[in-house]
């Protein structure tokens, strides 16, 4: 009896295992590049200036290894000063909890505002959808800059949003709205609300009607059909929206120097300040790892509640 000739040429399990664990890894290794590249060097760089101290030099700070050629001997320089400083003095926690009130207040009126918007494109129709999704992005087609120097003009004293409520006689003079904290909400909520309605579309266009249709079928009313099923289905869309809006604007900074007045105090006006009017470059630096390390916290928190929801 003669055996038929085995394919040595036909990859075994093993290689076909290895082969997909090398293209995985290829896969991964440029976002893993990029991230290194554009977010952890520039973040150890960051922490590498916050644990120094400032002084009237180029760069402004002192260095943290100093060499001694004559002795042979290097000298390690560390400083928590700045970090402590932070800790201590009252104005920077009232920034940070005054941006983290903002950007939380912002997300919220960007979420409510969002929603119905969101959810009227996901039902459309192809053209009327297309035609939507066209007039969302639209601002993006304009410089950010020009869009926030336009609500300058508008909620000015004899702006058009102060003419429209005098002339309509729900005032009788004009509101002071710029330069306070509701023209900062007004600007960020405009600003950031494609980045709300976009992740909510994706996610309420894949939604099965079939599953609100059963609810109605069920006994249930348009708003418990809406809390039992719309919501929980679109909780990825909504935490994907809220981390989007509310990460930039807790560090945002033209919107509140433009739009706020001299009393909104916002962490990214305080950065600005320490690094280009104080020239102090290590305390900025530590208040730049703090809102980072504050930042963690909730987007961790939304990352697991996604990984529930999903």
């Amino acid at each position: 009896m003669i055996n038929a000739p085995t394919n040595t040429t036909q990859p075994t399990l093993l290689q076909r295992l290895q082969t997909m664990r090398l293209g995985r890894w290829f896969v991964i290794l440029m976002p893993m590049l990029w991230l290194a590249a554009f977010f952890f060097i520039p973040f150890l760089v960051v922490f590498k200036i916050s644990l120094s101290e400032a002084m009237i030099a180029v760069p402004p700070y002192s260095p943290l290894l100093e060499w001694d050629p004559s002795n042979a001997y290097a000298t390690l320089k560390v400083t928590f000063g700045n970090y402590l400083f932070l800790f201590e003095s009252r104005f920077y926690l009232d920034a940070y909890l005054s941006s983290l009130r903002i950007a939380a207040v912002s997300t919220f009126f960007t979420l409510i505002i969002g929603f119905p918007i969101a959810y009227l494109i996901a039902r459309s129709g192809p053209m009327a959808r297309t035609i939507l999704l066209s007039l969302v992005i639209l601002p993006f087609w304009t410089s950010f800059l020009l869009r926030v120097y336009a609500w300058m003009s508008l909620l000015k004293k004899n702006g058009l949003v102060n003419d429209t409520l005098m002339s309509l006689g729900l005032i009788d003079q004009p509101l002071q709205i710029l330069q306070t904290d509701v023209a900062v909400y007004i600007g960020i909520v405009y600003t950031y609300l494609p980045f709300m309605i976009l992740p909510l579309y994706t996610t309420l266009e894949k939604m099965d009607m079939s599953l609100i249709e059963a609810a109605k079928d069920l006994g249930a009313k348009p708003w418990r059909a809406f809390c039992s099923v719309t919501l929980p289905l679109a909780k990825p869309g909504i935490i994907a929206g809220c981390l989007l809006v509310f990460i930039p604007a807790v560090g945002e900074f033209v919107i509140p120097s433009l739009l706020g007045g001299s009393d909104t105090l916002m962490i990214g006006r305080v950065l600005w300040d320490e690094f280009f009017l104080n020239r102090d470059w290590p305390l900025a630096s530590a208040v730049a790892i703090i809102m980072l390390i504050v930042l963690v916290g909730p987007i961790m928190f939304m990352r697991n509640g996604n990984k529930e929801a999903m």
